[in-house]
């Protein structure tokens, strides 16, 4: 069973602060989604009516209710009914609900783990005309298809960059790395200029371990599935392995620490110098810090160093569908519609910090003016949707001990890539 980010419950908790002024370049699209086919019939203009029951996860959902006003105004005969559910415990509650066929009538998903459900027993197919895929980001919408038929749309958006102290970069007189090649010079660097670790990396050891070596093997020219099959014990995925094991060998990184909740402490206070991290993680660093504009003075972005195949990462969030057994679905996909305009997802921002899944509505000023994110846009718009099959999360999970192995020195990177190539296989991918 899949869970949402864990990472992410450090940001549904506290949120985001705004990250400064300045001028944050926008974008255009440059991804090519996934063609998407659809059976069902197209959703109408006319006002919604009845009640609908909507099941999200705790955070960025909290603040619906006061993001759907104008929805609820323009489409008085609908009662929206909100179940919030604590972050941990959502997917268990959403697939016990699924079993019993109590679910709700649309419910929120998680593009980095949503695989399980994109199944058209559990979901209803995207209507046709509903949204323009070509709008959001490209591998936000492709996580959400399966067979050519897309089961979700997308809701707000989050990537991995670099966040790292732009005060100790600069008294070592160093720029941020772009390649591989220069990211343990950067961080030995940073420890010159006082820092006790180049980088907190993450140390939990598991499925979120693994999205980071698929972002790794991505770089490297690698990939996970081809054919239906994985590929997961191949020359890429070793050259994914050794890069984050470097971290350790070289003594940038510990082993030992930062732990997950000590991360931003340990920033803040030179322990470690950079985190490859979210953008919540930006807005948060004032706090911790104890000291508003601490983050404008000590703190910059830059996208994640290229490997020998460019710079990638995988996109993750929030997306919304509409469950197959659910009694209204009309005004779901309504509301859902509605949820996917570019003016929507600015409320969502201005209301919680959720960073848009739509392209242009990173035009909005609201953004634009937030420098920090800059990065992140850049990331976003070369980015890899996870493998979409319901296995991928225990495959993640066996990565990320993997990767603890050999990051430990207690086994080669080739015979971790093995590994996990075998229980990939004795698994499977879940698919009929």
């Amino acid at each position: 069973m899949s869970l949402p980010s864990r990472r992410g419950a450090l940001k549904l908790s506290a949120g985001l602060a705004l990250l400064g002024a300045g001028a944050l370049t926008g974008c255009g699209r440059d991804t090519a989604t996934t063609a998407a086919k659809s059976s069902a019939a197209p959703v109408d203009a006319s006002p919604a009516t009845g009640t609908l029951n909507v099941w999200a996860a705790q955070g960025d959902a909290d603040v619906l209710d006061k993001v759907i006003k104008p929805f609820k105004a323009a489409n008085p005969k609908l009662k929206v009914e909100f179940t919030l559910i604590p972050n941990a415990e959502y997917y268990t509650k959403l697939q016990s609900a699924i079993a019993a066929g109590k679910g709700p009538d649309v419910a929120q998903f998680f593009p980095e783990s949503q695989a399980q459900f994109l199944d058209p027993s559990i979901l209803r197919a995207v209507p046709d005309g509903l949204v323009d895929p070509r709008s959001f980001f490209g591998s936000l919408w492709d996580a959400g298809v399966v067979g050519d038929v897309a089961y979700t749309v997308p809701w707000y958006a989050y990537t991995y960059a670099l966040v790292y102290r732009s005060d100790l970069a600069a008294k070592a007189g160093v720029k941020a790395p772009t390649t591989w090649a220069q990211t343990v010079p950067f961080l030995k660097a940073l420890q010159g200029a006082g820092a006790g670790h180049g980088l907190g990396a993450d140390i939990g050891w598991d499925v979120f371990n693994g999205q980071d070596v698929a972002m790794y093997a991505w770089q490297a020219g690698g990939s996970l599935l081809s054919g239906g099959k994985w590929t997961l014990d191949t020359p890429e995925t070793v050259d994914a392995l050794r890069y984050n094991a470097s971290f350790f060998t070289s003594k940038v990184a510990d082993t030992s620490g930062p732990t997950f909740l000590d991360a931003q402490p340990y920033f803040v206070s030179g322990r470690t110098a950079m985190m490859i991290t979210g953008p919540w993680v930006v807005g948060q660093l004032d706090t911790a810090a104890k000291k508003e504009g601490w983050t404008a003075a000590h703190v910059a972005t830059a996208p994640l160093p290229a490997g020998s195949s460019g710079s990638v990462s995988f996109s993750a969030g929030g997306t919304w569908g509409v469950l197959a057994d659910g009694g209204n679905a009309d005004a779901a996909w309504k509301f859902v519609r509605y949820l996917a305009k570019p003016a929507t997802q600015v409320a969502q921002y201005k209301a919680y910090s959720s960073l848009p899944a739509v392209v242009s509505a990173w035009d909005d000023t609201a953004i634009k003016g937030q420098p920090l994110l800059d990065a992140f846009l850049t990331q976003l718009k070369n980015t890899r949707a996870l493998p979409r099959v319901s296995t991928w999360q225990q495959v993640a999970t066996r990565l990320g001990k993997e990767m603890e192995a050999v990051a430990k020195g207690t086994e080669s990177a080739a015979k971790a890539a093995a590994n996990v190539q075998a229980y990939a296989e004795s698994l499977g991918t879940g698919t009929k």
